[in-house]
């Protein structure tokens, strides 16, 4: 990001920023918010950067939950439902090897109910089935513990908690 690019970026969030005086603003410079991520992440409610930073810092991010397979994200606009994905790629890498942490698409699917369609109790249903699952000792291979291993965690959570979805 060249430094014209970052210095308008700057003015149009402060411009933005003065429309909601209860949101607190701060700025930083992506070295400072890396160290902070690590340092103190509850004091971040939100992060607003470019992509190339926001790419880096979500991905630093992931680990403070353990791994990257476990953060949706949403790209929201004023006028429609949104871009909802989880912040990782698709992994060829490990296709078929029964390894993926399906999380981050399911916390996606949230986000798309409560943002995108405005069905925030179905949104809480899948938040809680996922808190289940997890309490429950449900793991990837990504985020185990010893003799605690099952990717097809996803089907438990299916089959128990998402029938809401498909009832008339």
């Amino acid at each position: 990001m060249n430094f014209q690019a970052s210095i308008l970026w700057r003015k149009r969030v402060t411009a933005i920023a003065s429309e909601y005086p209860d949101v607190e603003l701060s700025h930083m410079y992506v070295d400072n918010a890396a160290m902070q991520l690590v340092r103190d992440p509850k004091q971040f409610d939100t992060i607003v950067t470019n992509n190339i930073f926001g790419d880096i810092l979500s991905d630093e991010a992931s680990m403070i939950t353990g791994s990257i397979g476990m953060l949706p994200s949403a790209s929201l606009g004023e006028s429609g439902p949104g871009l909802f994905e989880p912040i990782h790629g698709s992994a060829p890498d490990i296709a078929g090897q029964d390894k993926a942490n399906p999380l981050a698409t399911v916390l996606s699917v949230a986000m798309l109910l409560k943002y995108g369609l405005g069905e925030e109790n179905a949104a809480k249903r899948i938040e809680a089935a996922v808190l289940d699952t997890l309490s429950r000792g449900y793991r990837t291979g990504d985020i185990y513990s010893a003799g605690n291993v099952c990717t097809f965690f996803l089907l438990y959570i299916f089959s128990v908690h998402f029938h809401f979805l498909v009832e008339a």
